[in-house]
């Protein structure tokens, strides 16, 4: 078993979907989004799991509600982060 080929953090698929939503590639450069990235995950608690089809059927409805909103909060402040901070 490899960690980084079977492990990985749930709320970077979340991140990811939110991201595509907001058509962030649109927006702005590889380097910017890889920045927001890290910025946004490091807000953000781990939730490590191998499959994603195990968080489909194991994951209550209200858990994913509170975990897609906490990507939002995320994504929002990081944003403000970096649009501050971007000239800098």
């Amino acid at each position: 078993m490899k960690i980084a080929d079977d492990i990985h953090n749930y709320y970077e698929n979340l991140v990811s979907q939110h991201f595509t939503k907001l058509k962030i590639d649109e927006k702005y450069d590889d380097d910017f989004i890889a920045d927001l990235t890290c910025v946004v995950l490091n807000q953000l608690p781990t939730r490590y799991i191998r499959h994603e089809v195990d968080m489909a059927f194991y994951l209550p409805a209200s858990e994913r509600f509170e975990m897609e909103s906490n990507v939002r909060e995320a994504v929002d402040k990081a944003l403000q982060f970096m649009k501050l901070h971007q000239a800098q």
